[in-house]
């Protein structure tokens, strides 16, 4: 009898079982990034604003990616090829310095707007589910055709920042007037968007990678249903102190490591056992 077949790479030998039509999401195509955006506006918390007025500098602190807007459109003249508008909302910390006393650490909004070109192939189904979450008569009917974007992206590296004073404008920059709700609430306080009096400017490092989808349906080899074989550890029924004479000495809780990783098995009973 041939051995059982496990997720992960397959030998020569394995025996497929039958073939096996899936629904899933095929990538059409993607694409990967990696900007460096210069002069990226800084939108205070009102509390921010008065503290960067007084500010004779500012030091980089860290950025949080906190939402990602997408929207994705045809292109005219290519058939097949669709844009990928994408906003990123980032919530950006600094230190900045008043006279001679200690760091006042500010909190404000950046936002950083790209595009990519991606084929998506064409397709002019309309698909309706059983699932959906809305079923009302006057709901808004969705475009067919277009495929799903999907952004993937970690929390940026802020690579510097610069305190600048700029004119008394008045007024507040009208692309950023209206933010998302859910953006808003991360600050816990109104957002500046005043012209006045000193700005910030950041340089972000973004790493990211975009991608088209289609639902689809793909014919694939099946080896056996996946049934896991591992065992869940450390359940009530094993006994203490045999799981604690199975773990290594913790040097290095006890003097300063050499490397991040810490005795096998020590941080994963302790969190186990809590």
């Amino acid at each position: 009898m041939a051995e059982k077949v496990m997720p992960g790479p397959v030998q020569e030998d394995a025996c497929i079982r039958e073939a096996v039509c899936v629904h899933t999401k095929k990538i059409f195509d993607s694409c990967r990034d990696k900007d460096c955006v210069e002069d990226l506006r800084f939108y205070p918390t009102q509390s921010s604003k008065a503290v960067i007025d007084r500010a004779v500098s500012v030091k980089p602190g860290a950025a949080e990616l906190l939402d990602v807007y997408i929207d994705v459109a045809p292109v005219g003249f290519n058939r097949g090829f669709y844009t990928v508008d994408v906003r990123y909302f980032y919530r950006v910390t600094a230190d900045a310095f008043v006279g001679a006393a200690r760091p006042v650490c500010v909190t404000g909004l950046a936002v950083f707007d790209k595009r990519v070109i991606l084929f998506g192939s064409e397709s002019g189904a309309k698909v309706f589910t059983s699932d959906r979450e809305d079923l009302s008569r006057d709901r808004d009917l969705c475009p067919a055709g277009l495929p799903t974007a999907v952004v993937e992206a970690v929390d940026p590296i802020v690579l510097s920042v610069k305190l600048v004073d700029s004119c008394e404008c008045g007024g507040c920059d009208c692309d950023l007037c209206e933010v998302p709700g859910g953006v808003s609430a991360c600050f816990g306080s109104d957002l500046d968007f005043a012209c006045g009096g000193k700005r910030i400017y950041l340089t972000l490092g973004q790493f990211s990678i975009i991608r088209l989808e289609r639902d689809t349906q793909l014919l694939i080899p099946a080896y056996d249903y996946c049934l896991p074989e591992k065992e869940c550890a450390c359940g009530c029924e094993d006994d203490p102190c045999e799981i604690f004479r199975q773990v290594k000495f913790p040097v290095d809780e006890f003097f300063p490591p050499n490397t991040l990783g810490g005795a096998e098995g020590y941080r994963e009973i302790r969190g186990c056992c809590r």
